[in-house]
């Protein structure tokens, strides 16, 4: 039998549910969903575990929870730049998204490690991830499209360009290959884009 959570809706209560949301956040990304219990959670929150419950199922509640308030600032910074669209072109903001990606990446690695390798194995984890990544592929279509680029297959274009700068900004971060100058492959890929998008 499920438990009756409630969403909160005094401001008392709201603090208490936005400080469980964030204390299960920063642990499940920093020990491990598996090595992360709700009573740890509750104990960083400050609160008994019995306040846990009337909020949330379970951890994966709380950790459902924080990947919608957090998740985009680390997989999908580029859904943030619209304004920056506005005021560069193509190949400047492409640059810039793909200096955002690598830095939100560097700066949140055991989040990023710990979600990511869920969506492999997490239905709901998952959904969030595909669903976002078409949003984010949406929105690129749109603003691309609105600055005069009319190819055809934009939006399938833009797919592949969310790929591609997602694959360099992991390359980057992650695998390291010492004898590859990212700085070049960085232009290569900025280039590409350009290429992609004009034809």
């Amino acid at each position: 039998m499920k438990n009756e959570t409630r969403i909160p809706k005094q401001k008392r209560a709201t603090k208490k549910y936005d400080k469980l949301i964030k204390a299960g956040w920063d642990l499940i990304t920093e020990k491990g969903y598996y090595n992360t219990n709700t009573k740890e959670i509750a104990k960083k929150a400050n609160v008994s575990t019995g306040i846990v419950y009337q909020y949330f199922e379970d951890k994966h509640d709380i950790l459902l929870a924080g990947i919608n308030k957090y998740g985009d600032s680390i997989f999908f910074p580029s859904l943030k730049m619209k304004e920056d669209f506005k005021i560069l072109d193509l190949s400047s903001f492409m640059k810039k998204a793909i200096t955002e990606y690598i830095k939100n990446q560097k700066l949140s690695k055991k989040a990023h490690e710990e979600i990511l390798s869920m969506v492999y194995t997490d239905p709901d984890i998952e959904a969030f991830y595909y669903k976002r990544e078409l949003a984010l592929t949406d929105e690129l279509y749109r603003m691309i499209k609105n600055s005069g680029y009319k190819p055809d297959n934009l939006k399938e274009k833009v797919h592949v360009i969310v790929g591609i700068i997602d694959n360099l900004s992991h390359e980057i971060v992650y695998h390291k290959h010492r004898e590859l100058n990212y700085e070049k492959m960085a232009v290569l890929v900025v280039n590409s884009i350009e290429k992609i998008i004009k034809e």
